[in-house]
């Protein structure tokens, strides 16, 4: 292009490295305005949680049953007071650590093993594809919180649990989607090439497949981590997940909901922290999304 339009070679070179500015991902990100609204709202969230003993007083568990049910900016309470006086500030910062925590590490858990055991199945493929992915079939075929419940009940309340049981229920969806991809990428001339001069199945997937799923595993890692969010929400809200009075926002929606008509305030902080995270994580996803796709690139 540069050689069309008659330039030098100082000039070529200037208008490649503006091209190679215009195509990273971080300048990509900033021409995608949503993107970037769903980047500034999860990193309000993340900011919120580290910095939860700064921000606030540092005691979401500390009651006060004189001040109970106070609204937003009574006695100092920024957004008010639960049942039992505690500062509903305070429990949706520390709550945004305990909902992201179990969030980012559900999706670790069920990315990492998905990962492996699509990698295995797609590459793989005959008898080991069949009998993986009529496993995950079978695991896909509970409905998600139903699967959740279950893994709840047999593991237990708790954090570590909570994470466990999401992790578990997500891991048939990331296995099927990189396995969608290594069939796709396996049938590629360099990986044929690869076969022909001998290179290890272990090379070829470390050097050759893996590194051609991450863009997709990034992406759906994203996503997902939104539907953790609302996962841990869920299990909370129905007693099955974090321990009182360990503060999650799926635990003070709980508590919101049998005070509706007297501090409706209560629930509905709760459910607009989980919103605004959610809607934000989804469209970073799908900035992400556009940002490592090659098509994107002009």
């Amino acid at each position: 292009m540069a050689k069309a339009l008659g330039l030098d070679t100082q000039s070529q070179e200037e208008l490649l490295k503006v091209e190679r500015r215009a195509n990273n991902a971080w300048s990509k990100l900033k021409r995608n305005k949503t993107a970037l609204l769903g980047l500034i709202a999860v990193s309000i969230m993340i900011a919120m949680a580290v910095l939860a003993p700064v921000i606030t007083d540092g005691k979401p568990n500390e009651i006060h049953p004189i001040d109970a049910y106070l609204t937003f900016f009574e006695k100092g309470h920024l957004l008010g007071t639960d049942e039992y006086g505690r500062d509903l500030f305070t429990r949706i910062c520390y709550g945004a650590r305990v909902s992201l925590l179990v969030a980012v590490g559900a999706t670790l858990v069920g990315g990492i093993t998905g990962v492996l055991l699509g990698l295995l199945a797609g590459y793989m493929g005959g008898i080991t594809d069949a009998v993986l992915m009529r496993i995950m079939d079978g695991v896909l075929a509970f409905p998600f919180i139903l699967l959740s419940i279950v893994l709840m009940t047999v593991l237990g309340s708790g954090v570590i649990n909570v994470i466990l049981a999401i992790g578990i229920a997500e891991i048939p969806r990331f296995a099927r989607v990189v396995r969608g991809q290594v069939l796709i990428i396996k049938k590629e001339e360099y990986c044929n090439a690869g076969r022909v001069i001998g290179i290890s199945h272990f090379r070829m997937l470390k050097h050759h497949i893996l590194p051609n799923t991450v863009s997709e595993v990034i992406v759906y890692a994203t996503l997902n981590i939104a539907s953790a969010i609302i996962s841990e929400a869920a299990l909370s809200f129905l007693g099955l997940g974090i321990e009182l009075p360990t503060a999650s926002w799926g635990s003070i929606l709980r508590a919101g909901r049998n005070c509706l008509n007297t501090a409706p305030h209560i629930a509905a902080v709760s459910g607009t922290f989980i919103l605004i995270t959610v809607i934000g994580f989804n469209l970073l996803g799908d900035g992400i999304r556009d940002v490592l796709d090659p098509k994107m690139k002009k």
